[in-house]
């Protein structure tokens, strides 16, 4: 069997402790190939029985005996090409593993907004002279209602953090599933208008289909609630970045916190940039010092399953996207 690990944005690198895990889990006469550039890639897919990285239409196309992708990613989108898809190729990736960190990073963007520490931040020492119209806008969290878009991991660690925080949870899902102590009601998408009337924060935790791209738009923050601030930890195009701009410059809504945009980077000239009460971070919501740990391990115990035809961890249902 071999084993094409592709480094990148997501795994750097892979430390050597974890490498000799991987190849003592292969079974024996495996091979192990790290690619650190393109052309590397390119060269060895054709070899490849398992791909651990990012593929996309020019390397799948050279894949002769491709079996199994694991993807250091919780959104796999990227990989949803037609050609992917026809294939019998199984793909595993983050679920479970990303959730509690993206749950941070949406309440760092949060907290930004609502206690006014990027505005400070960016005014620096004359943050000083804007400190009583900083005291009369600052908003507390306990009592608020936060409502969730997806509740798979995201949404359940967001909820639970949001309960810490004495809020309020609402969600909505795919179907309407089982809900948890901290969103006791978990309803199916269609009752998102109704959610987004009622909450003072919208979290998006849902990954990028079909049916979730441009989900908020016009007509979606026409329904939020006024003074309602939106946040994105997931992926960037199921929000139509002019609709919201033109939100919250008509003060139909507070502002919003963005680890992701439309297009990535968001182009400087883009309204949203010039805007106070949006707070953007550069697409790092998914890092972490333990991201690279967990993954590899995952893999390496899939990678023991695999080869002794048992279920995978983290299975992507590709009629699903997720």
């Amino acid at each position: 069997m071999h084993v094409l690990i592709i480094t990148g944005l997501t795994l750097s690198e892979v430390p050597a402790d974890h490498l000799a895990r991987i190849e003592s889990a292969l079974e024996p006469h495996g091979v192990v190939t790290i690619a650190t550039t393109r052309e590397e890639a390119l060269a060895a897919a054709p070899q490849a029985d398992v791909i651990l990285g990012f593929v996309d239409p020019e390397l799948f196309a050279l894949c002769e005996r491709l079996r199994w992708v694991h993807a250091i990613a919780s959104g796999v989108d990227a990989f949803m090409f037609p050609e992917f898809l026809a294939s019998d190729v199984v793909l595993t990736g983050e679920k479970g593993l990303v959730g509690g960190h993206l749950a941070d990073h949406a309440f760092a963007l949060l907290l930004a907004i609502t206690r006014r520490l990027a505005a400070a931040v960016r005014l620096g020492p004359a943050a000083w002279e804007q400190r009583a119209a900083f005291r009369r806008e600052e908003i507390e969290l306990e009592g608020a209602t936060m409502g969730i878009v997806g509740f798979g991991g995201t949404g359940r660690e967001v909820a639970k953090r949001a309960a810490a925080f004495g809020m309020r949870c609402r969600a909505v899902d795919r179907e309407a599933v089982q809900g948890t102590p901290d969103a006791p009601l978990v309803n199916p998408m269609a009752r998102l208008p109704q959610m987004l009337a009622q909450s003072d924060v919208v979290a998006i935790c849902c990954p990028l289909t079909k049916e979730t791209r441009n989900l908020f738009n016009d007509d979606a923050f026409a329904q939020m609630k006024p003074g309602a601030i939106l946040i994105n930890v997931t992926r960037g195009e199921i929000v139509d970045g002019d609709a919201l701009a033109r939100a919250i410059e008509s003060g139909a809504i507070a502002g919003a916190g963005l680890d992701v945009a439309p297009q990535e980077p968001l182009p400087a000239e883009h309204p949203l940039w010039g805007l106070e009460t949006v707070v953007m971070t550069p697409h790092t919501a998914g890092a972490s010092q333990l991201r690279t740990g967990r993954n590899l391990d995952r893999f390496t115990e899939n990678l023991r399953r695999f080869q002794r035809d048992r279920p995978l961890i983290g299975l992507v249902d590709k009629t699903l996207g997720y």
